[in-house]
């Protein structure tokens, strides 16, 4: 019995040196039969510096190189919003930004043990928003047509974040605005995916184009674009943000990913969408995350998704029920958790060793965030420049942002040639609650419209420019939020007074701070979903008695997106859109007004060629004449319209655009290049097919044919 008793206890003597043994050999998801060691992870142990701190070494080689050397919990923080990635959008003085992000980046490359850095990120939706220059929204860039211009709006954003020490920007938004209900309208650039993508890929190439200073010549970017939200976010049921978005595979293939896979595939980032699509969220969609992004289109950078999203599953969704399946589904379609909800990714470590994730999954997803990193340069350089301020509201920006506002403003009626105005005109009555304001739209930092000039200001400044004694009556009419109809008659009154009236009526939205703050009010904007269309309180009300004093108005729409009013489109003397402008608006509009007006032209139509092969690409030409006696620019757009195809397909749709300038009574040759692939289906075999038939080529706009021909396919 004793001998017994004495081989019980050596017993557990020998389990309890095993589990200390065992807990000093526990190497935290790191090998030990590497050339490194395990007590010196950033050294190799024959004394060569490691691959990874080689700024020469290919990028792939660094990754390879510095991934083994990371235990299991460096890589779960890299992959969520702490180690990996660090939110940095918040209205604060430079000098206190780049001091946070300094002492950030020094830690991180000195004191931690493998010196990697951190990604900062901020908001860039239609500029920077830290005190940055503001752009006309998306919606507004896009009615510019000018890819040209969007590329030089995002290099200016990446400009003024780049010094500062912010590497990570969330735009551009890529979103399909085909429910107009939909609060976010204002942040894409409208419902078609071709010019989706088209300025999408304007926009990340100017965003990400160049290097950051003092980097190796392996790095390919200075800043990290995002496109968002992947995919099939902008068109929600009922128009309610976060329900779910019905469709099937070919609406989802020739509709939501065409932008996407124009403009992504070089980005360094994208953000996956909160919504569903045909029941399967889109953060949890392997076909939609792993089949086509990862596999069939090659993409291999970052993929993070949006706040909280993750929690998603759990409160949405209800495709799971605890946080570690919500932290398993997402990391198995290899993407980050920005941040938010219940951190669910700190559920890893354990999955881990529990067997129900696997680290391969883990690595897979750490290598993206590490080759977004490396093609940045920022294991070379990832602080801020000394010089920050000389790269933020420069003369050139603000020359960009002025071309900015003046192109994103769309005449939609022009009754008897009412536009432009003369300068010469005795007096105008500026009347509306949009005269005397500046509406941005969303993703803009509190106090932002202080940058901006209001419509009022802007006439002032434009009229002294030009030396006119032209005379302004100004007369607010109306609240934008309100049925009070007391100051319509003495609106009425500046009308009659006046030589012709403008009434500047829309929609608004808020800032990130008053956009979220309880009580406040707007109609567009994140979270602002509304079932109506039509202008809110006695705005319309406003524009009919303004009308009804007998002179000539005109309606300015201010508006984050498309404006369903009949009786102003069938009475007004015209009608002119501009979508929430940038800093400049102002001053935009009145240019506009008084003179900044496109030419009356003409078209004749040819193509390279009437016959061609499927596989063959193919251009248009089009002579373009300015009858008009102004100089100006004209966008020429192609349609193309499958006459018989083996599936449904649009009535007709975008496949070319082209933004050019013409002299007064000149003409100039536009030729356009159309891709063999863009007259592709996705045919009922599940796969894109150019199919033999004949397609109407046609050149004008949306609604207008100017010139139109055939074109085979054999």
């Amino acid at each position: 019995m004793v001998v017994q008793r004495m081989f019980v206890a050596f017993l557990a003597l020998v389990a309890t040196l095993f589990l200390v043994v065992a807990a000093e050999m526990n190497t935290f998801g790191v090998r030990g039969d590497l050339h490194f060691g395990l007590e010196a992870r950033a050294k190799n142990k024959d004394g060569s510096a490691p691959i990874y701190k080689d700024p020469n070494a290919p990028i792939e080689d660094r990754v390879n190189d510095l991934l083994p050397r990371m235990t299991l919990e460096e890589k779960e923080e890299m992959i969520r919003l702490k180690g990996g990635s660090i939110w940095a959008g918040y209205l604060t003085p430079y000098e206190k930004l780049v001091y946070a992000i300094n002492v950030g980046q020094h830690y991180l490359m000195e004191n931690t043990t493998l010196g990697i850095p951190a990604l900062f990120q901020s908001e860039g939706l239609h500029g920077f928003t830290d005190n940055g220059t503001i752009f006309p929204s998306p919606i507004g860039l896009a009615a510019s047509f000018d890819t040209d211009l969007v590329s030089k709006v995002a290099s200016v954003a990446s400009d003024e974040a780049e010094g500062l020490g912010i590497t990570h920007m969330f735009a551009p938004v890529l979103d399909l605005s085909r429910e107009l209900r939909w609060g976010r309208v204002e942040e894409n650039f409208g419902e078609d995916p071709f010019l989706t993508g088209e300025m999408g890929h304007a926009f990340v190439t100017g965003m990400q184009s160049g290097k950051r200073r003092n980097v190796s010549d392996t790095a390919i970017a200075r800043v990290a674009a995002t496109c968002k939200h992947f995919a099939a976010f902008g068109s929600p049921q009922g128009g309610l943000n976060l329900a779910q978005v019905s469709g099937g595979e070919r609406e989802l293939r020739t509709m939501y990913l065409k932008p996407f896979n124009r403009a992504c595939i070089d980005s360094l980032s994208i953000m996956t969408a909160y919504s569903s699509y045909d029941g399967i969220p889109a953060i949890a969609n392997t076909h939609l995350l792993t089949d086509i992004l990862r596999n069939e289109w090659g993409y291999k950078y970052w993929v993070v998704t949006d706040a909280g999203s993750v929690d998603l599953l759990i409160t949405l969704h209800g495709t799971c029920e605890t946080r570690e399946c919500a932290a398993k589904a997402t990391v198995n379609n290899f993407s980050g958790e920005m941040g938010g909800g219940t951190y669910t990714f700190l559920t890893l470590p354990d999955q881990v060793a529990a067997g129900t994730v696997s680290m391969d999954t883990i690595d897979e997803t750490v290598k993206t965030l590490l080759r977004a990193k490396f093609s940045l340069g920022l294991f070379e350089n990832p602080y801020p420049y000394e010089d920050y301020l000389s790269s933020i509201r420069t003369p050139e920006s603000k020359e960009i942002l002025h071309a900015a506002d003046a192109e994103s403003i769309v005449l939609l009626e022009n009754r008897q040639n009412i536009l432009p105005l003369s300068t010469n005109i005795g007096s105008v009555a500026l009347i509306g609650p949009q005269v005397d304001r500046v509406t941005f739209g969303d993703y803009v930092f509190l106090n932002a419209s202080n940058n901006g000039i209001t419509p009022l200001a802007g006439f002032k400044q434009y009229l002294a420019n030009v030396s006119s004694s032209t005379k302004i009556n100004f007369a607010e009419g109306c609240k934008l939020w309100s049925n009070d109809e007391s100051g319509i008659p003495a609106a009425v009154d500046v009308a009659k007074n006046s030589d012709v009236a403008i009434v500047m009526v829309g929609t608004w939205s808020l800032d990130q701070t008053n956009l979220w703050t309880p009580g406040t009010n707007a109609t567009t904007g994140e979270h602002v979903d509304l079932s109506d269309l039509g202008l809110v309180g006695a705005q319309l009300a406003l524009v009919q008695a303004v009308k009804d004093a007998g002179k000539p108005t005109i309606v300015v729409l201010v508006s984050g997106k498309p404006v369903a009013e009949p009786w102003i489109q069938a009475h007004a003397d015209a009608v002119i859109q501009q979508f929430y402008p940038g800093e400049m608006g102002g001053l935009a509009i009145a240019e506009v007004i008084f003179g900044a007006v496109n030419p009356s032209g003409d078209t004749d139509l040819t193509l390279s060629s009437s016959t061609i092969t499927p596989s063959q690409d193919f251009n248009v030409s089009v002579t373009v004449h300015n009858t008009g006696s102004v100089t100006g620019k004209e966008v020429v757009q192609v349609y193309m319209t499958d006459l018989v195809a083996s599936v449904v397909t649009p009535n007709q749709e975008l496949i070319g655009f082209k933004k050019v300038e013409i002299p007064a009574g000149g003409s100039t040759v536009v030729t356009i290049p159309v891709l063999s692939s863009q007259l592709a289906v996705w045919s009922v075999q599940n796969k894109w097919v150019v199919e033999p038939g004949v397609f109407a080529v046609k050149v004008g706009t949306s609604d207008t044919v100017y010139a139109q021909t055939n074109l085979t396919v054999t």
